[in-house]
């Protein structure tokens, strides 16, 4: 008798333990694998990677105000697929994309038998997943009010999250914007006030690399963000603070039945490799509509960033159409208050001016309306439909080829319908839309064809406004390709050559970096339109190798290849345009750092390399690389070097 009850718990055990797990899905080469378990009516995860556990057995789940999809949840049923396609876009990191995943979608029931499934995608080192809501009966239309889905992490995990600035904070009450820093290899679930901005990366010791992030934010949904628990190595996925755009709007989504939320992404890697070269945030969405015309994308000058408000004036922007012109560059940006200190009738004239130098013009716009205080005009033309279309119509007209539009301050879907809308209407209108005090994008290169990049990071302005930023300005930089710039085009508008980050060029706002480092930075970020931070000046006072560097570098790339970096310590990156690559690296620590470093895109070629001496003076050589594309380099504190055929 005793050895037949053991036997049935014995048998139960199996049960259940079988139960458990109700579903798994590998990437197609294998390495990845995602697990799916169904365990006292709720939902969970993991991801695991060449058998080392990424994420531990992490929830899933949402709750609605019609039901509650986050417990006593019953499997259904699930089923896989396999999604295969070939995509193009000049803006992305990689020009031509084949994404190949295997497919999973699991079925639940809640107790008020309503269902909800869970899409997974996965591919080679990369996770998308979503929740599919159908109609609930004869509700049609939900508010999604939060989520329980989660991200729990091995013990030994450090983190590289950049903080959620508070609600109504900052320059004109316009927070949050993503421009807060980063914290690099701190330990497990820190707390923040306000949660932590996608994307955030961690590091799984020894183990690898997790990045998470979202995509597909459009007009029906919110954009999320990280938040900490109770419980150190579990995040969540939190929605926008109530405070945000001075408490207007929902914290949550509304959705028409059947309805969709973002991917939620993740990228896992034994190496950093995968974390820099994924392109997930665009694999799994499509253009929302097809562009008006043929967009150009390129560099830009832009006054503001040195010569401030006090250079929007006429002949200051002659100065810089000019400046644009002698650089080839493709445009100049004209920033805040061109329409008081410059006016529409005047700006006509400016603008027919460029054209003649074949220099397109950019203008910048207030986002707002009512969401914060920013005085500097236009303000008032891009929150209201009526108006924003009335003066897109004139920026037609005129000859404008795109603007510049700031001051959102918050995640909510309310300010995701602005984006949006903004993007839509320029669409028709022929104009190219950057996006500045902002959210992160969510695969909006491949979703809206005008789009051409957002700031969403402590940026350049910074450098010239605060001190111990310019000190960061390494450190920060080496964090870029890992975190901000991997997942989303990043217009940073840097690449100084004056010495100190004044109109003058002397007595204050001394760089820290060097000129190498300068110039590496325009290969290490990567936006389709890029504001470079060179001054009419540096045509007389920089080398004449800068400045041919800086006339020919390009914004557009067909292909990046992570060559070497730690987060925070340095980073080494190589793109490709066309038949010319690229090979930029920074150095962010207080010793040079000496790299041998493979580079096969030059085996046995000649090359020019731009690299600092120990003074942090820079200069141009050619070198030869051996035919095993073996190649040892020393980059200086504070440093940068590139290397280009």
């Amino acid at each position: 008798m005793r050895k037949k009850v053991l036997y049935i718990v014995f048998s139960l055990f199996l049960i259940n333990k079988s139960f458990a797990q109700v579903a798994e899905i590998s990437s197609p080469d294998g390495h990845t694998k995602l697990q799916v378990f169904s365990e006292e009516g709720k939902a969970s995860y993991n991801v695991i990677l060449q058998g080392k556990a990424m994420l531990e057995k992490s929830p899933l789940g949402l709750v609605t105000n019609e039901s509650d999809f986050s417990k006593n949840l019953k499997f259904v049923d699930s089923k896989k697929d396999f999604v295969s396609k070939k995509y193009t876009n000049e803006k992305i990191k990689k020009s031509e994309v084949h994404y190949n995943a295997n497919t999973l979608t699991v079925n639940f029931t809640n107790t008020d038998q309503h269902q909800i499934s869970i899409e997974f995608q996965v591919s080679n080192n990369n996770i998308a997943f979503r929740y599919n809501i159908p109609p609930m009966k004869e509700r049609l239309s939900v508010v999604v009010q939060s989520e329980t889905t989660g991200y729990r992490f091995p013990s030994q995990t450090t983190t590289f999250l950049s903080p959620m600035m508070k609600p109504m904070t900052g320059f004109a009450r316009t927070a949050p914007s993503y421009e807060s820093g980063y914290k690099a290899d701190a330990e497990l679930g820190i707390p923040s006030d306000y949660g932590y901005v996608f994307p955030g990366l961690f590091h799984i010791g020894n183990e690898g690399w997790v990045l998470l992030s979202e995509t597909g934010v459009n007009s029906t949904y919110c954009a999320s963000h990280l938040e900490t628990t109770a419980e150190k190595s579990l995040y969540k996925v939190a929605y926008p603070n109530i405070a945000e755009n001075n408490g207007f709007g929902s914290t949550g989504a509304a959705v028409s039945l059947p309805g969709k939320t973002p991917w939620r992404t993740i990228t896992v890697g034994s190496s950093l490799k995968p974390i820099v070269e994924t392109t997930i945030p665009f694999d799994v969405v499509d253009p929302m509509y097809e562009p008006s015309q043929e967009y150009q994308f390129g560099k830009s000058t832009w006054s503001w960033i040195l010569w401030q408000d006090k250079s929007m004036n006429y002949d200051d922007q002659v100065k810089f159409i000019d400046l644009a012109a002698a650089l080839k560059y493709q445009f100049i940006l004209m920033d805040a208050l061109w329409d008081k200190n410059i006016g529409k009738e005047r700006m006509k004239n400016l603008i027919q001016y460029a054209k003649s130098k074949n220099v397109g013009v950019l203008l910048w716009y207030n986002s707002n309306g009512a969401a914060n205080d920013a005085p500097m005009g236009p303000r008032n033309k891009m929150s209201s439909s009526i108006e924003r279309k009335k003066e897109m119509k004139w920026l037609k007209e005129t000859g404008v080829k795109g603007l510049k539009v700031d001051f959102f301050g918050g995640d909510k879907q309310e300010t995701m319908r602005l984006y949006e809308d903004i993007l839509s209407d320029a669409n028709d209108y022929g104009l190219t839309i950057i996006f500045h005090g902002a959210t992160l994008p969510r695969g909006w290169e491949v979703m809206y064809p005008n789009y051409t990049g957002s700031e969403a990071v402590l940026a350049s302005e910074m450098l010239y406004f605060s001190e111990d930023v310019r000190k960061q300005e390494a450190f920060f930089a080496t964090l870029h390709p890992f975190i901000r710039n991997t997942v989303g085009s990043m217009e940073f508008g840097g690449t100084f050559l004056n010495k100190y980050l004044t109109k003058s060029n002397r007595d204050k706002n001394k760089r820290h970096t060097t000129d190498g480092f300068q110039l590496a930075t325009a290969v290490l970020f990567q936006n389709p339109v890029q504001m470079f931070g060179i001054m009419p000046n540096n045509l007389t006072d920089a080398p004449e190798f800068q400045l041919d560097f800086m006339k020919e570098i390009p914004t557009l790339w067909d292909e990046i290849v992570f060559i070497d970096g730690y987060p925070g310590k340095y980073a080494v990156v190589a793109r490709r345009h066309a038949d010319q690559w690229y090979v930029a690296g920074v150095n962010a620590e207080k010793q040079s750092r000496k790299l041998k470093i493979k580079l096969p895109m030059f085996a046995g070629r000649t090359v020019k390399l731009i690299n600092d001496d120990a003074k942090g003076s820079s200069s141009e050589k050619e070198i030869k690389v051996n035919v095993k594309g073996d190649f040892t380099i020393e980059i200086q504190p504070n440093g940068g070097f590139v290397i280009r055929n």
